[in-house]
C-alpha cells in the first residue's frame, strides 16, 4: 500500500468541498475504495464515511516535438464523518 495516495488535489473548488469535510486526492490507478478507505483512516487517523473514485482522461498536450498524451490518472473523493478533519499543510 505504499504511495497509495500520491497527492491532494487543491483547487478552490476542492476547498469549499474541504469545509464540508469532503477532500480529494490523486490516487494510484490500481487502487480500489475499500484500499483508499483503509489508507486514509490510517495515515490521518480520521473516520470515514464515503469514498467515490474518478478516472480522469489523459488530454493531447503539445510538445517542443510534436504532440504527446498525457496518461489518464485517478481520483478519490473520501467524505469523512462529522467532526472529522485533514490538516493538509500541517504535515500530519
Amino acid at each position: 500500500m505504499s504511495q497509495l495516495i500520491k497527492r491532494p488535489l487543491l483547487t478552490e473548488k476542492n476547498n469549499v468541498l474541504a469545509s464540508k469535510n469532503i477532500y480529494v486526492f490523486k490516487v494510484d490507478r490500481s487502487a480500489n475504495k475499500a484500499e483508499i478507505k483503509q489508507y486514509v483512516e490510517k495515515y490521518f487517523d480520521v473516520k470515514v464515511r464515503s469514498v467515490k473514485t474518478a478516472i480522469c482522461r489523459g488530454r493531447s498536450r503539445r510538445t517542443k516535438i510534436g504532440y504527446g498524451r498525457v496518461k489518464y490518472w485517478k481520483k478519490a473523493i473520501v467524505r469523512l464523518a462529522p467532526g472529522e478533519t485533514v490538516n493538509l499543510f500541517e504535515g500530519n
